[in-house]
């Protein structure tokens, strides 16, 4: 006794296949992978319109806290200058309240300085080029 199962009807995709020439298919194939593109490049803009707004709060957020940052220190530094000025002159508390502040900015100026001193541009990415064969270089003709 042999059992013989039916085998089922076939699909939709498989009488297309059977009955569509070579071209018919590749174009389909083409017109799915043009949408499918499509799709994925409003997504990619979706999702940078999104990114791109909370970078922006983001940013507009970190303005206003070095704003009242800025605000701190002009107040501690008129805090500081009027409390040397219980002792001496408001002016020359001014004066020394300034001359603390000319220090600070020479401190972090010259530490700036030489951080950006040691910058060597991009030594990996110069020594890798400096490898590739003269024969490969764009723009060069060699005979």
């Amino acid at each position: 006794m042999s059992s013989h199962i039916p085998e089922p009807p076939p699909s939709a995709a498989h009488v297309k296949a059977d009955n569509a020439s070579l071209g018919e298919l590749l174009g389909d194939v083409t017109r799915d992978l043009s949408t499918l593109m499509r799709q994925e490049v409003d997504l990619a803009k979706t999702e940078l319109k999104q990114t791109a707004t909370r970078a922006g709060k983001g940013s507009g957020m970190l303005a206003g806290a070095g704003i009242g940052g800025h605000f701190v220190l002009l107040f501690l530094s008129l805090a500081l200058m009027f409390a040397l000025g219980a002792v001496m002159p408001l002016g020359w508390s001014a004066l020394v309240t300034a001359v603390v502040w000319a220090i600070i900015a020479a401190v972090l100026a010259s530490m700036g300085r030489k951080e950006l001193k040691q910058i060597k541009g991009l030594p990996q990415t110069g020594e890798t080029l400096s490898e590739i064969p003269p024969t490969l270089k764009p723009g060069e003709v060699n005979r």
